[in-house]
C-alpha cells in the first residue's frame, strides 16, 4: 500500500471513528448525506491531544504531512501539520513543565488516548445558518461564535459528548474568509475552554 493510500486508509478509519462516537457529527454527515455531498469533503481540520506532539503526529507525518506553525498559550501549545488535499492537522499538548499544570489536555489523554480525534472542524458558509439547522437538528453549542462577523476565521464547537461523566469529542464549525487557512491563537483558547464540558 503506498503512502496515499494508507493515509487515506487512516484518515477514513479515524474519522468513521469520531463520527460514529460523536452525536453532533453524526447528525451533520446525516444531512450532507441527504444532498450527497458526504462529510469528508466539508473537514477543515482535525485534531489530536498527546502527551507528546511529535509522537502523536509521527503516523500523519510519515504518510505525508509536513510541520507549519506552532501556536502557544498560558498552558498548551500546538502544532499544525499540512499535505496538499488533506484537511490540516492540529496536534495538541500541555506544556511538560510548571505551565501545563492547569491544562485539561492530559486528563483527556489519560482518560480516551492520542489515536483519537478530540474533534473534527467542518468549514462552513454561513455558521449562524449552520448552526441554527443543526439546533432544529438537536445539536447543543457551547458557548457563542467565536471571531468577528467579516473576520477571517469565525468558530464554534458543540457541547462535548461525555463519557463515563467526562467531555470526549467535539464537533467544531469553521466559516473563513480571504482564502485565511491558519489559526487565530486567542479563538483557539477560547474553544479550548469551551470544550471542558461545564
Amino acid at each position: 500500500m503506498d503512502d496515499t493510500h494508507a493515509l487515506d486508509h487512516l484518515m477514513e478509519h479515524m474519522v468513521a471513528d469520531y463520527v460514529a462516537r460523536n452525536q453532533a457529527a453524526g447528525i451533520l454527515k446525516s444531512m450532507l448525506n441527504e444532498t450527497g455531498v458526504g462529510f469528508w469533503p466539508v473537514i477543515d481540520h482535525v485534531t489530536i491531544r498527546t502527551h507528546d506532539i511529535d509522537r502523536g503526529a509521527e503516523p500523519f507525518v510519515t504518510l505525508g504531512y509536513r510541520y507549519d506553525e506552532t501556536l502557544q498559550y498560558d498552558d498548551w501549545y500546538a502544532k499544525v501539520y499540512r499535505k496538499a488535499g488533506y484537511p490540516g492537522l492540529f496536534v495538541d499538548q500541555a506544556y511538560p513543565d510548571e505551565r501545563g499544570k492547569t491544562s485539561i489536555i492530559p486528563g483527556w489523554v489519560n482518560k480516551f488516548g492520542d489515536k483519537v480525534f478530540h474533534h473534527v472542524a467542518v468549514r462552513v458558509e454561513d455558521i449562524e445558518q449552520a448552526v441554527e439547522r443543526l439546533k432544529q437538528k438537536g445539536v447543543v453549542f457551547a458557548g457563542n461564535i467565536v471571531g468577528a462577523r467579516g473576520g477571517h476565521l469565525r468558530q464554534i464547537f458543540s457541547s462535548p459528548e461525555m463519557v463515563d461523566g467526562q467531555p470526549f469529542t467535539v464537533l467544531e464549525l469553521a466559516e473563513r474568509h480571504r482564502g485565511y487557512l491558519g489559526f487565530l491563537p486567542p479563538q483557539a483558547d477560547t474553544l479550548m475552554k469551551s470544550s471542558t464540558g461545564r
